[in-house]
């Protein structure tokens, strides 16, 4: 009788602190640190000096991501990258803040002596060439991938994978500008291999390409991936359970089994159920650099599909900045027009404009919002690509596609805090709305 007490009682205090344990609410911890064994993952941005939000949303530095993934490395670093000025040696205009850029040009000059470090770059001009003598000189082991010879296009790509357990993919390029002068936007992800693994081989392409060879068809085994869009990488990410995986472009570069990144795009927004919102420097709906011209309509019909279909709400936050071309103000009035909201067609386009003073607008290439990243009710998604056509049939880029949906955790998902950067930017006084009549000679004097 005693025993059948005794498990009684057990049976009630542990029922007790079960049901304390589900109901009480509890304080997400503070974020582990990279050294951590956590698989972590977290949006990191370049916020241009002078540009200063009322808002709460803010993110660790891409500078200060750099840093951190330079401070963890053990035994490898590999970039690929577009170009190289770390320092402001091309533009002549001894800028102070360049002294971000040359901090990381700095460190990987030092570790290269230390560590395994392999660059793959597009085929630089001479002007860009500094860099990549002193880290060639320091050690590391550079590849120059001759994209116009392979593909007519060019090596766009923005990614690190360090010791094949961390990564960083985004916007900014291997620029000094891309820390100070412009507005960039990516992620890191640490401690897990699986996915640094699978980046690698993106990298392991580019490294192949930039040896001189030709793009095989198909590729070896040694280059496929298991995980893409109908078979993503389930981990959990922050804690959170996360189905997760990368694209790639162009086509030629994709081996077995890997997303091509135009598929990534148009598969997110058709999976999207409430709203689209979108933040990239380019959007035009043309083979931007061919000749003779080319119209190219893949994403720009998807988005008015889904927006007519399934009247899902589309967000354009385009940048304008003194690059900026006429023709595609044109394209976006276009796609603005279909906004009706008594048939329920809801598309608008605001455009971002970066403040510049009479200094800043003598630093060639700058005060632009660089961001490439999508966020939709499910999935977020961040590349390294402009969204016009060569940028996914002949150029090099890749991305990064999450999906926390399935969370259950108090702590955001990485989808929310994208949706909140979005929602800071599209609220800003940087952002103005699209109207028919608007020229860009308004819109830059503004």
């Amino acid at each position: 009788r005693c025993l059948i007490v005794l498990a009684t009682v057990a049976t009630v205090l542990l029922t007790s602190m079960a049901l304390y344990y589900l109901l009480t609410p509890r304080v997400p911890s503070s974020p582990p640190a990279p050294s951590s064994s956590l698989r972590l993952i977290v949006l990191v941005e370049s916020i241009p000096e002078g540009l200063e939000f009322n808002s709460s949303t803010t993110h660790p530095s891409i500078f200060q991501a750099w840093l951190n993934l330079m401070d963890e490395a053990q035994s490898s670093i590999d970039i690929a990258s577009f170009y190289w000025t770390l320092t402001n040696e091309d533009t002549g205009t001894h800028e102070p803040t360049a002294i971000q850029g040359e901090t990381i040009l700095k460190t990987l000059a030092e570790l290269s002596g230390k560590l395994s470090i392999r660059i793959a770059v597009n085929s630089p001009q001479e002007s860009q060439r500094l860099d990549l003598r002193l880290l060639n000189d320091s050690g590391a082991d550079i590849r120059a991938v001759n994209m116009r010879e392979l593909t007519s296009g060019i090596l766009h790509t923005k990614f690190w994978v360090v010791d094949k357990k961390h990564i960083y993919i985004g916007s900014a390029n291997m620029d000094w500008r891309s820390l100070t002068q412009v507005k960039e936007l990516g992620t890191v992800v640490y401690n897990c291999s699986c996915l640094a693994t699978d980046l690698g081989k993106i990298f392991e392409a580019y490294w192949f390409l930039g040896g001189g060879q030709t793009i095989p068809s198909p590729w070896p085994p040694s280059f496929s991936t298991l995980y893409n869009k109908d078979t993503p990488l389930q981990l959990p990410l922050n804690d959170t359970p996360s189905q997760v995986y990368l694209s790639s472009s162009p086509p030629s570069f994709c081996a077995t089994g890997r997303t091509q990144d135009l598929q990534s795009i148009l598969s997110v927004m058709d999976d999207a159920q409430s709203f689209i919102y979108i933040a990239v420097m380019n959007y035009l709906p043309t083979m931007e650099f061919t000749h003779p011209r080319r119209y190219w309509a893949d994403i720009d019909t998807q988005l008015r599909q889904v927006a007519y279909e399934k009247q899902v709400k589309v967000r354009l936050l385009i940048s304008c900045w003194a690059s900026t071309q006429p023709v595609m103000l044109t394209f976006l009035k276009s796609l603005a027009s279909v906004y009706n909201p008594k048939s329920q067609l809801d598309i608008q386009v605001r455009l971002f404009v970066v403040p510049a003073n009479p200094k800043q607008k003598e630093i060639p290439f700058t005060r632009v919002n660089h961001n490439k990243y999508m966020v939709t009710d499910k999935i977020a998604y961040i590349g390294t690509s402009n969204w016009s056509g060569d940028y996914f049939v002949r150029t090099a880029g890749s991305a990064l596609v999450v999906n926390q949906t399935a969370s259950q955790s108090p702590a955001p998902t990485v989808q929310s805090q994208l949706k909140a950067v979005f929602e800071r930017d599209w609220n800003s006084a940087y952002s103005t709305p699209l109207t028919q009549h608007m020229d860009l000679k308004y819109l830059l004097e503004i």
